[in-house]
């Protein structure tokens, strides 16, 4: 059974329609307009002659994303069989858009959904689009490191007691620094209280295929994940799978994701998903072996330098950080008196070393598929080299990621509401309308219908002044806010 399974998951039905369509040199009176690249030879110059040549549109050959009969058909089906669910969705709108086809397959305006507020920006942006009612979990705060944790399972038993009438319960798995909650006794909690669980993947593709990882949320039993192939996949970027449990209905999921999602499905993603799956079911085990022992050396070696404090399993408490993603080299950089952000500023600007973000207090590095050992090591070298360099008395940085937020009023109705812009430091104790964050992570610092405190101006203008990307207000320059009149 297990030899015709990997025989099965050799195939990858996209990649070899567009190999075969590519030596059917067919003529194009089709879009895109580039015909192949020879429209647009400064492009084909760029990306290569075999790239540009297999941009091509939907058409009977090489089926179609919106209502895939054929390749696409077949490949989701492969999907879902190396994932474990009962469908997958190829998705080429990023894990965002999976992410709010996901919350709009199963809420509308006025339905609760529970959900802790350390979500991404997509989750609240998807609030703002169906309506539907935020029930936060505040996670507990990991003192020392400033980051916001799992849920524990009594914050969500307490809120699907409180909240008998919601629809969902939505789960991070793991969170950007790699804490995952317990996701199966969350299922089990939900599905008891006739609510479904959602579980935003973006981080955890490797869960799926690597050894001894936190549970996937298929294997818990979750009813839907959107899941990053192109984070730690190694898809092309903009490509997401959306999973799908046994009792979610695959036609009505398909419908909604159409109603956002591009009717031109990118074949250069498509097919990138394709290979991926592929590559990762039949190596994904040695692969994510080797990616963990890169990690646990180089949070061993980071360890041994001072100061720093690359944090692993042992966060783990049984319940607020029921489990730890071994790949996530997550660092605290703020006992050498430095900002994640001003780590990962250095890295870049003077030893060429781009990470995948930093922040007030840590720093990420993202290890996946593509990493060597020579390149961890360059980065050990790098932060010893910092240490020695740039170490300094911290206790002025600001310590805290995340702040409670006070709710006033659902993400939808504040959005659209009456606002005015008012400048930014005579914004307290408004209601904001808009998102304000850092990116990455893409968690919101503010969302719409949130009252603004002197907390968070304090904390967003200690992050602008660290350097840190802030993104949402429609003031690019965040010198002024959106808040409700």
């Amino acid at each position: 059974m297990e030899e015709k399974r990997i025989n099965a998951q050799k195939k990858a039905p996209i990649y070899e329609a567009l190999q075969y369509f590519r030596q059917m040199r067919v003529v194009p009176f089709d879009v895109p307009g580039h015909k192949r690249g020879r429209g647009n030879p400064e492009l084909t110059e760029f990306l290569g002659e075999k790239c540009v040549g297999i941009d091509v549109n939907s058409m009977k050959p090489l089926d179609n994303l919106c209502h895939p009969v054929s390749v696409i058909h077949e490949a989701e089906i492969l999907a879902a069989e190396a994932f474990g669910a009962a469908h997958a969705f190829l998705m080429v709108g990023g894990t965002t858009s999976s992410v709010q086809s996901m919350v709009l397959s199963n809420c509308k305006r006025g339905d609760k959904i529970i959900l802790p507020r350390n979500v991404h920006r997509s989750v609240i942006n998807a609030l703002v689009l169906c309506g539907a009612v935020p029930v936060y979990i505040n996670p507990d705060i990991d003192q020392r490191l400033g980051i916001s944790l799992g849920m524990k399972r009594e914050q969500v038993a307490r809120a699907i007691a409180e909240n008998p009438d919601a629809v969902a319960v939505l789960v991070n798995n793991p969170t950007y620094y790699g804490v995952c909650s317990d996701l199966k006794a969350i299922v089990d909690m939900a599905h008891e209280a006739g609510m479904v669980c959602l579980a935003d993947e973006a981080h955890g593709t490797h869960f799926y295929f690597g050894e001894n990882m936190p549970v996937s949320a298929m294997a818990a039993g979750a009813d839907m994940a959107a899941v990053s192939m192109h984070k730690s996949g190694g898809s092309l970027t903009q490509s997401s799978m959306l999973l799908t449990g046994p009792d979610i209905s695959e036609g009505h999921v398909r419908q909604i994701i159409n109603l956002t999602q591009t009717t031109s499905g990118s074949y250069l993603l498509m097919s990138s998903l394709d290979i991926s799956r592929r590559n990762l079911a039949l190596r994904g085990r040695q692969i994510f072996r080797k990616v963990t022992e890169m990690a646990d050396y180089a949070r061993e070696e980071i360890n041994a330098i001072g100061g720093y404090y690359a944090f692993g399993k042992e966060l783990i408490n049984g319940d607020s950080v029921y489990d730890f993603d071994p790949t996530k080299l997550s660092v605290h950089t703020r006992d050498i008196g430095l900002a994640g952000i001003e780590v990962y500023d250095i890295l870049r600007d003077e030893y060429d070393i781009q990470i995948e973000f930093g922040d007030i207090g840590n720093i990420l590095a993202y290890l996946s598929i593509g990493d060597r050992s020579q390149e961890v090591e360059r980065l050990v070298s790098a932060l010893a080299e910092i240490h020695r360099r740039y170490k300094t008395d911290g206790s002025g940085l600001l310590s805290q990621e995340y702040i409670d937020p006070e709710v006033v009023m659902s993400p939808q109705d504040a959005f659209y509401a009456k606002k005015k812009s008012v400048p930014i430091q005579e914004s307290a104790g408004y209601v904001c309308s808009e998102f304000v964050m850092c990116y990455p992570p893409g968690i919101p610092i503010l969302a719409p219908g949130e009252r603004i405190t002197p907390e968070i101006l304090a904390y967003i203008e200690y992050a602008k002044e660290k350097g840190c990307l802030m993104t949402g207000p429609e003031d690019s320059e965040i010198l002024n806010l959106n808040v409700l009149i």
